[in-house]
């Protein structure tokens, strides 16, 4: 296997440009497809996400282009109606392409294959199929019930009432509010039992209302599509930067970098439209000094130079908080992370492989089905071998070991899927 030695940082200082954020770029690929009109979407990630959605699109006959050797790219929208009309799909791991296409495909009037890696069959999707079935949906399993791969035929749309469950995953919920206005007909999505991941909601609201539709929200319970909507291109989008993959630097400036010489991340700020920023908000309250502007956030370290530890629940920033599962090595006292049971149904079970990685390095954690609890070592073991589980945010988060003892990273290129050039940045801050 690949592996990566880093050796220890003393400290840290310098700015990170964030490449596109992969929620936003997916849902905005999607989107511009499913308009009526061009689309110019900037500063799309560069990812093995983004191109599996890039590639089911063009399979479906949706026509985009790359602006020269930019990250700038020219959808064709196919007004709600894909060209192709029969595919097999292939997209890997990536389950914001996976979730909303097929969400999409389940109302476009088609027969087609949604396939992906072995992981991705072990993730599960039965709370979508069942909420897109109430709608009229035509969708069986390929292998285990609940599960992809999926094979999609022509359905007939029916109902104005669906009900999805709320806390597995998020993007169940947003696959449903992207699908559902192709129909042109008023639904009511319920919201059974609490709703994770809200941010992420957000993020799909918001850029539902670039592409010229509204929806109607009733606390987390309840989302109401009027319906005779149709997406319209706003002609012009721009990808902000990535929040999820600012966590990683934001807390080695947390860690290692001075007041006076900060790491900084710009592409995402106070004006950002993902809720992950609020990373930020738990690096304050472990002590971490944090300025912000309109597009960018700096960390520094605390003024007694030591974080303290936090018991917190963060359910509404579950990818972040990995970073703060890591960051609470170097934190006087033990951490508490609660509410975070959705990441047994990430890219990897991450409370497992995150409670297994971090007793390498020393930790003494507690692993709950819900939660994880971390206590830092006396001492970090030096050269401990991080096992990635193919899940890009376990290499990123084990990098910020480095800051104080030398470590290795198996399969360094999985950090592919999100951020290829992550370990190149974090060199560049390493002084």
């Amino acid at each position: 296997m690949e592996y990566l030695d880093l050796s220890p940082i003393s400290r840290v200082a310098g700015t990170v440009d964030l490449p596109g954020s992969k929620s936003i770029s997916n849902r905005t690929l999607l989107l511009a497809a499913l308009s009526r009109g061009e689309t110019l979407v900037k500063g799309l990630l560069a990812s093995d996400d983004t191109q599996r959605m890039l590639e089911a699109l063009a399979m479906l006959g949706v026509q985009w282009e790359q602006i020269g050797d930019s990250r700038d790219f020219r959808v064709h929208g196919c007004g709600g109606d894909f060209p192709v009309k029969t595919a097999d799909l292939f997209l890997g791991n990536a389950g914001t392409a996976f979730r909303p296409l097929t969400a999409a495909l389940a109302l476009a009037g088609g027969t087609y294959k949604l396939e992906g890696v072995a992981r991705m069959h072990e993730r599960p999707i039965g709370d979508l199929v069942d909420a897109l079935r109430q709608a009229g949906a035509q969708i069986d399993y390929l292998g285990v019930e609940g599960y992809p791969p999926l094979q999609i035929k022509p359905g007939q749309i029916a109902g104005d009432r669906v009900a999805v469950k709320g806390n597995v995953s998020s993007q169940f919920l947003t696959g449903l509010l992207m699908a559902l206005p192709l129909t042109g007909r008023s639904f009511t999505v319920e919201v059974v039992g609490e709703l994770i991941s809200k941010p992420y909601i957000e993020i799909t609201l918001n850029l539902l209302k670039r592409f010229g539709i509204t929806v109607q929200r009733n606390g987390w319970s309840e989302f109401v599509i009027p319906g005779g909507q149709t997406y319209t291109s706003p002609g012009e989008i721009f990808v902000e930067g990535d929040a999820s993959s600012a966590s990683y630097f934001l807390a080695a400036g947390a860690i290692g970098a001075t007041a006076a010489a900060p790491v900084k991340v710009t592409g995402v700020g106070k004006q950002s439209i993902q809720g992950d920023v609020r990373f930020a908000e738990a690096l304050e309250a472990m002590g971490a000094v944090i300025e912000r502007g309109d597009n960018w956030i700096a960390a520094s370290m605390p003024a007694s130079g030591k974080l303290k530890a936090i018991d917190m629940d963060f359910n509404h920033i579950p990818d972040a908080a990995m970073t703060i599962a890591v960051a609470a090595l170097f934190a006087e006292g033990t951490t508490t992370l609660r509410n975070i049971e959705s990441w047994r149904v990430k890219e990897t079970d991450r409370l497992s492989a995150m409670a297994t990685e971090l007793r390498k390095v020393g930790a003494t954690v507690e692993e709950g089905q819900d939660y994880l609890v971390v206590t830092p070592p006396a001492s970090f073991t030096p050269d401990a071998a991080i096992g990635t589980y193919d899940d890009h945010r376990m290499a990123m988060c084990f990098s910020l070991v480095s800051l104080a003892a030398p470590v290795r990273i198996l399969d360094p290129g999985c950090t592919a899927k999100t951020f290829p050039t992550y370990f190149d940045e974090l060199k560049k801050i390493s002084v």
